[in-house]
Parts: C-alpha cells; structure tokens; sequence
C-alpha cells in the first residue's frame, strides 16, 4: 500500500478505494484502515464467496488423488507373445531317458507293490500316488512301466512345466517297489535383444522372478505379458528352445522400446474463475531418463491469474515395480474476479512430496498396491501486498504449513469387458517442519479418509458404460487445501470449478459412452456421452453450508485418437438451482478440454 510523507503531514492514500483519510500520526491510520479493510471484505462476502474458498481455489492440492481411466483392452491375454519350440514340448523325457543309463535287467512281467517318486517339488504326494495307483499291485509290462512314467511326465507338462520329465533310472526291479525320478527344469540363459537406452537388466529382472526352477511356460507368459503392458515396452515376444544339458532352456527375447520422450499440450476451463477459468499448459516428460525406467516430469500451467510449475522424478527399485518418487511444485495465484479484483488478493504456494509406492500383486489381470507418501505445503496470502490472514487455519502472517503422512492402497482388476479401479488413502497431519499448529482453528493435526472408484464396463464395441465415485471422510476441520469440493469438470458439471467445499464430502457420476464415428485414419472414435453426477459436503462442526448439495444432467461429445489427442466437451444442467457469480463458461454448464501428446 503506497504512503506518502510530505513536510511532517502524514497522508495514506488508498488506491483501491480511492480515500483521502486527514493527517494523522501513521500508526493511526494504518489501523484504521486495516479495519476499514475487514469491514469492507466483509460486506464483498455477501456477494456468496468466501475467503477459503479463494484460498482452497489458488492453493497447490498435492495430496489430489485421481484414478486415471484404463480401456478394458489393457488387458493383453495373446499367448503368441511366447513361442515353445517343438522340441521341448514333443517328449521331454526322450531326452532324460537317454542319459538315464540303463535301468537293468527287466523281465517280461514284474508285480509293483509301490512306486518312489524323487525329484518332485511341485505336487503333493497324495496326488502323484492317485496317477500311479492304476500300475501297482498288479503284473506290469515293460510297456506299462514306462507308461507309468510318462503318466508323471504328462502331469508336469500339462500344468505348464515343459522342460521337466520323468524317467527310470539304474535300479533292480526284483523287490517289488520301483524308483521315478523326475528331473525339474531349469532356465539355462536368457537372452535379451532389442535394448536400445533402457538397461537389459530392467527387462531380465522382471523375467527372473517368473523363472524360478522348475519351469512354468504359463509363468513366463504372465511377465511376458506384464513386460507388454510396460509403458517402456512398445512390444515383446520370446522363443523358448532346448538348452544344452537336459531339463535345462534357453528364453530369447526380443524387446521393442517405447519411445521414451513425450511433450503434451493442454487447455481446458477447469480452473477457478476466481484466477480464470481457461488453463494453457505443457509438460515434458523423459520416462526412461537414466536407463532404469526412471520418469523425470516437468509441467507448467497457467490461466489469466495463476502461474504452476511442477516437477516430480520416480525410480523403479525392484522387479516388481516398487517405486521411489519425489515431486516439487510452486503456485503463484492473483484473485482477477469482481468483487475482488481490487484487494489485489495473492496466494503464493510450494509443496514437496517424497513416497514410496509397492505392488504386492501384480499380474495382467490384477494388481494391488501399498504405498506412503509424505507430503508438505506452505502457503501465503497477501492483500495489497501485504501479509493477511484470509481463512481459517492461516497465521496472523497469511501463512499455512501443512505436514501429513498418507497411506494409500491401490486396487485394479481388469479383463477385455470391465475395468475396476479402487484407490483408498488415510491421510494423518502431523506437526514437523514448523507446521500450523492452533488451538481453535483447523491446522495440521487432522485425520481424514478418502475412497474413489471407477468401473467401466463395455457393453458393446466401442459402447462403454462409466461409474465413478468419491468420497472423503474427515473427523476434524480442515484447512481449506484438504477439503472435498463438489462442482466442476471432473466432480459435479454444471457448476463452476469447486463451487463449495467442506470437511467431508462425496461425488458420484454416471455416463454412456455411445459410439457415433470412427475415423480410421486417425486411429480415433467419436462418443456421444449422455451423464449425471451428484455431489454434497459436511462440515465436522456446526459451520453452516450455503449450498451442501449439487445435482446435474447432461450431454457431452468426446473425441480421442491412438494417436495421442483427446478431445471433449460437456453441457451440464444444473438440478439445484443456486446464484450465478460470474459470466464465464463454467457458469453457463460448459466444460471443455484439449490435451495431445506427442
């Protein structure tokens, strides 16, 4: 706020009021006007904005959760990604017996009381003694002995073990009891071609926990199919052939990268009108920086009052994907919206986020994951350049730290008609790193839930139905950066970007995806996409909601190609009728958004 001193005359002059106050001594004046200020906000909050829903709007949301949507294809479930050369699956044990030596004298007939069976790690006793029990206690052939044993090779070969077999080895056959023994096979080599930047042993690592002894051609095929899922991987395929010594294979595989360097683009009107509405951006991203299938982001965003910049690195550590990431992200947001335009509000933001993410189960069809991040965010809130305290929670500065440790869960199952997607995260504030810490007022030290899930369901070609919904459950206040908020593009369309939040809330939306067109040549579909969501939010106190419940209808086109561009357009209309507060797109019920990568 400019002062101007002139001959001992003290004289405050207000820009944005456009007030000439008499002389008086500084001090004076300063606190009046600071209380001319509050007043004045005041009455600006009749208007139906409130100041932490400015705060909650500008402010950086680290701990936002989202469950990205997978199509019911990403399933690959093509067993030609894996070829077994005929060799190894005609007779596996032709090759043991001519090493086997001679198995002795046999007469013409011998009476088998039992049958040992040694080298056998895989299946139960009671389960090998049910396939020989048809051979004992009976007169048996030379023909019917081996024929025992090829019973024992045919049960490994059929669940999958190609390269392990039984045979006979030396022994006298003149005491009733005979002797199998089972050879278990064993990877010899495994081969990789095809690796250009990425380290072959990001690929060899994820096989060689499939490749344990014995030999499972259905397991190889699972990580095969998982290494094809990989967004490194663009494609795989495998030759299983015999190695050199008995039991024993050589897996060859030939690996096509990915491209590993991506640019996207974006604008959408998804933000707050209370710093615009319509955001530009573009991201750069390098998933395979080092060679270790490290991903390296970097993405800027800004609209008419707001300025983002994130960065985030992740590291894979282990074969099953268990991942180190680190991200950093500053927000720089001025309120350009009337009534509050001329207050010049400022909110200046930073977060840093370090986690740990791990797959306990991971197949084509399933995975579920635990992970813990811990998360901290600073920010600051001026007013004619100067440090104020705008919402509940923030110092006498405008300043709000939070420190919080969340515990996520991830659950996916998928197959080529459904995809079901379940994210679970407890998120507990704690007081480190000079957090907020009140008496009275929400800050750091708060526990709170959230659930999300979305199913999409194919109904027919290219007709798919989405189910989506959200839910977050607090036990006490919070500041405004970790409450639930319902409008907006991805909540409750039809209203404007975050139109009310509270402690706790839910969402949920419907929508059909009606195939209209399908342009070949760009490898894209146009869908007709019919929808209804609902929201509604609750306070963890008696603080008194305006507006706690939202409900909409509505028709939205989507275009989205192979290629990398997705298009889309919603019309919501609103069921609950509430106060327009401005003249923008997303007060009309439009929502919009571009995004291409390349």
């Amino acid at each position: 706020m400019p002062i101007r001193v002139d001959k001992q005359v003290y004289m405050l002059q207000s820009e944005v009021f456009g007030i000439f106050l008499a002389p008086k001594p500084i001090k004076r004046i300063v606190r009046q006007e600071y209380l001319l200020l509050k007043v004045i906000i005041g009455l600006l909050l009749l208007t139906g904005l409130s100041p932490q829903s400015l705060q909650a709007q500008e402010s950086f949301q680290p701990q936002e959760i989202d469950i990205p949507e997978q199509d019911p294809e990403s399933a690959p479930t093509d067993e030609s990604i894996l070829e077994v050369a005929d060799s190894e699956t005609s007779d596996p044990e032709e090759e043991l017996v001519s090493t086997s030596g001679n198995v002795g004298d046999i007469p013409e007939q011998i009476i088998v009381n039992r049958f040992e069976v040694v080298g056998n790690s895989i299946f139960p006793p009671e389960q090998i003694d049910v396939i020989l029990a048809a051979y004992q206690d009976r007169p048996l052939s030379l023909a019917e002995l081996f024929e025992a044993r090829s019973a024992i090779t045919k049960l490994y070969t059929e669940q999958g073990y190609v390269n392990s077999g039984a045979y006979l080895p030396p022994q006298e056959l003149d005491n009733g009891t005979v002797k199998i023994a089972v050879l278990e096979g064993t990877l010899e080599d495994i081969k990789i071609s095809g690796v250009k930047r990425l380290n072959d042993s990001y690929v060899r690592s994820r096989i060689e926990r499939y490749s344990t002894a014995p030999i499972n051609v259905d397991e190889l095929l699972e990580a095969l199919q998982l290494l094809r899922l990989d967004p490194l991987i663009e494609n795989v395929s495998a030759e299983l052939s015999a190695g050199i010594n008995p039991g024993t294979s050589l897996l060859e595989i030939e690996v096509e990268e990915a491209d590993n360097f991506t640019i996207r683009t974006q604008f959408d009107n998804q933000r707050s009108p209370s710093v615009g509405t319509n955001r530009r951006g573009a991201g750069l991203e390098h998933s395979n920086l080092l060679g270790f299938g490290d991903r390296i982001t970097f993405d800027y965003i800004n609209t008419e009052g707001s300025d983002d910049l994130d960065f985030s690195y992740a590291l894979p550590i282990n074969s099953k994907n268990g991942t180190l990431r680190l991200a950093y992200g500053i927000s720089s947001n001025d309120v350009i919206e009337d009534p509050f335009t001329p207050l010049d509000i400022e909110t200046e933001s930073e977060y840093l986020e370090f986690g740990y993410r791990q797959p306990l189960i991971n197949t084509p069809q399933r995975e579920f994951v635990l992970g813990l991040n811990f998360s901290y965010q600073d920010s600051k809130t001026k007013l004619l350049d100067e440090p104020f305290r705008l919402s509940p929670g923030a110092d006498e500065d405008g300043n709000t730290r939070i420190s919080a440790l969340r515990f996520f869960q991830e659950y996916v199952n998928r197959n080529e008609q459904q995809v079901l997607a379940l994210r679970s995260q407890f998120s507990f504030g704690i007081d480190v790193l000079d957090a907020t810490i009140n008496n009275d007022q929400p800050d750091s030290l708060f526990l709170a839930w959230r659930g999300q899930s979305q199913w999409i369901r194919r109904l027919d070609e290219d007709f798919l139905l989405v189910l989506r919904g959200d839910l977050q459950v607090s036990t006490t206040d919070l500041v405004p950066v970790e409450q639930f908020r319902i409008g907006g593009g991805n909540s409750v369309r039809g209203y404007r970007q975050d139109f009310a939040l509270a402690d706790s809330g839910l969402t949920a939306g419907a929508e059909m995806r009606i195939p209209l067109l399908r342009v070949r040549k760009l490898d894209g579909i146009f869908h007709l996409t019919p929808f209804v969501d609902l929201g509604s939010i609750w306070n963890t106190s008696d603080v008194e909601i305006d507006t706690d419940f939202l409900a909409s209808v509505g028709l939205g086109l989507n275009f989205s190609t192979g290629t990398g561009l997705n298009a889309r357009i919603d019309w919501g209309i609103p069921l609950v009728t509430v106060d327009k507060r401005g003249d923008s797109l997303q007060e009309d019920g439009i929502h919009f958004s571009l995004d291409f990568g390349f």
